[in-house]
């Protein structure tokens, strides 16, 4: 079937809906309830990537939404497969990602009456969705998917679901068949009435509909107002002490990466970058900070909080100073106002903000002692966590086999962040080397995420040298999609930070509880695990060990396989006391 052909049954046209908003590569776990979606899509050259897990599906479908700016698109079947998705709808939910989900849904005449993985599968994704539609006829599939991707981009993004019942994706001739084997025989009354009922909706299915629905344009850019922008511009200007924080919302437009960190440069202001906003300027951009953020919080007389909300990663508001001016840019008026009222909220898109404040802020006003103040901090710190790295144990420094990674990967690395404490201490020590460089799960704090995410990177950027830092607890979330990372030729550097603990819970809990229960691991052979799905395992237990381990690694990928790196950790203080509530 090629994109201009007239479909043949409602799994080409829905297929073809996708192509034409741009769709090129779809996840999906397959199933009885999908398949003709999933042919139709391979005959129009859209790459249907199958995983083993329909979370991991959605996961890959979130990390693209983020990587492209635009939805990524898992495909689920029935029942248990719409059920599988709750946790990454959630996570992709608070984490603003646009993605759209396709579930299966049992054939519409027999739903309520025990068919196959026949589930009320609306109220149960319901919550964690910003929009759905249960499409009940073929001439729906189309518009309904117009309507979900203008609807997963436009205010605050999000994931959108599509229920698609069996019965509206093969040939109308096909489902006529099935419905007339279901029909009763005889001639009584009660049989005379199912045969009408049944084929009067077969009829309903596939009645055309009145027009053409054409694709809906992308959503429109939210923008803040232009009195809020010309605000914030006098607010900096008046201010000795400035800070720039932002967060994940600069980077929706994702085609928009450079525009915005061109104008974070031309604003002059201190930054910290959080979230997928890390690596917007760089490896040593001279005004990133990336340490103290809290004391730089408390002396700060003006804070431009850009697309990120005062929840528990700023104390609910705590950790700005009262007295200071604080800027709230943020597409979602809630956030803009969580747990602490700011002066000013400019509602609308944050990366436009930025790119607009920076045409009106006039110029570099940041006092240089304020500036000099932050990177001195900086600094010490950075001599306090090569202290840490110098600690030598009878297995591997934590901060030191993230800082040899930061020092081998490449400039077109990606990182991949999926797990507690390993990945909490990469966020200190990995630097991002351009925009769209990092992916961590978000707000949520989910475990698992790490299987998906690395298959969209490497599907998505195949240039690209993707870095997948797992956590040995979250990595057996997902460990299984080293079968779909080999399978489809995608060639991710997994690397496992084996402690054998859930050292995130276990550093709090013993010096709270005194009990370890729940917290111990073993030194699983991960690298084992993965070379039984067809990657390549190696395994580095000494100090030693790590150089040479990790340069072998990068030459396995560069060959086009994927590897694990079980990496033996010795235990770690580095993250002392940092319990988040």
């Amino acid at each position: 079937m090629s994109a201009g052909k007239p479909p043949a049954h409602g799994g080409q046209q829905l297929a073809q809906a996708l192509h034409a908003q741009g769709v090129r590569c779809v996840y999906t776990l397959c199933g009885g309830h999908i398949s003709p979606i999933l042919v139709a899509l391979r005959s129009l050259d859209i790459e249907v990537i199958d995983v083993r897990d329909e979370a991991s599906a959605v996961y890959a479908a979130d990390a693209a939404a983020r990587l492209s700016g635009l939805p990524g698109v898992a495909l689920v079947t029935a029942g248990p497969g719409v059920s599988n998705t709750l946790t990454a709808l959630k996570n992709a939910q608070l984490a603003q990602s646009p993605l759209l989900l396709i579930g299966g849904a049992a054939p519409t005449a027999l739903q309520g009456r025990g068919a196959l993985q026949d589930i009320d599968q609306a109220p149960l994704v319901a919550p964690h969705v910003k929009g759905l539609r249960q499409i009940r006829v073929v001439a729906e599939l189309a518009p309904a998917v117009a309507w979900a991707f203008r609807r997963a981009q436009q205010g605050v993004p999000g994931p959108v679901f599509l229920e698609c019942p069996v019965d509206l994706l093969y040939d109308e001739s096909t489902i006529r068949g099935w419905y007339a084997g279901a029909e009763a025989r005889g001639s009584s009354l009660t049989a005379r009435l199912q045969r009408w009922y049944l084929r009067r909706h077969a009829s309903r299915l596939f009645a055309p509909r009145a027009g053409a629905e054409l694709p809906l344009a992308a959503a429109p850019l939210p923008r803040a107002a232009e009195r809020a922008l010309r605000a914030a511009a006098k607010a900096l200007r008046a201010s000795r002490k400035p800070l720039l924080l932002i967060g994940s919302q600069a980077l929706c437009n994702a085609a928009g990466a450079a525009a915005v960190a061109a104008a974070v440069d031309r604003l002059g202001l201190p930054v910290y970058l959080s979230g997928m906003a890390r690596g917007l300027l760089g490896r040593a951009h001279p005004r990133q900070l990336l340490h103290q953020r809290r004391q730089a919080l408390r002396e700060s007389d003006c804070v431009l909080l850009a697309g990120l909300p005062c929840d528990f990663r700023l104390d609910y508001g705590k950790h700005v100073r009262h007295g200071a001016t604080l800027i709230a840019v943020n597409r979602s008026s809630r956030e803009a106002r969580l747990n602490r009222r700011p002066d000013l909220a400019a509602i609308g898109d944050v990366g436009d903000f930025l790119i607009r404040l920076a045409a009106a802020h006039c110029g570099d006003h940041t006092a240089p002692e304020w500036l000099a103040t932050l990177r001195q901090r900086d600094r010490e710190r950075e001599q306090a966590i090569a202290a840490e790295a110098a600690v030598s144990g009878s297995h591997v420094n934590p901060v030191a086999l993230l800082r040899a990674i930061d020092q081998c990967a490449s400039d077109k690395a990606i990182f991949v962040a999926d797990g507690g404490d390993f990945v909490a201490t990469a966020a200190y020590t990995l630097r991002p080397r351009q925009p769209l460089g990092w992916l961590d799960p978000g707000v949520f704090g989910t475990l698992g995420v790490g299987g998906g995410f690395a298959i969209a990177a490497a599907s998505q950027r195949r240039d690209a040298q993707i870095w997948l830092i797992w956590g040995d607890g979250a990595c057996a979330f997902s460990i299984a999609e080293m079968d779909t990372l080999a399978r489809h030729g995608l060639p991710v550097i997994a690397v496992v930070g084996n402690d054998a603990c859930w050292s995130q819970i276990a550093r709090e809990q013993v010096k709270l509880l005194g009990d370890p229960v729940g917290t111990v691991l073993a030194r699983s052979d991960y690298h084992q695990v993965a070379a039984g799905f067809g990657a390549v395992g190696l395994l580095i237990r000494k100090p030693e060990e790590v150089a040479d381990g990790l340069a072998q690694a990068i030459r396995i990928a560069a060959g086009g396989r994927p590897v694990l790196v079980n990496v033996w950790l010795d235990r770690s203080e580095f993250r002392e006391g940092s319990i988040s509530m």
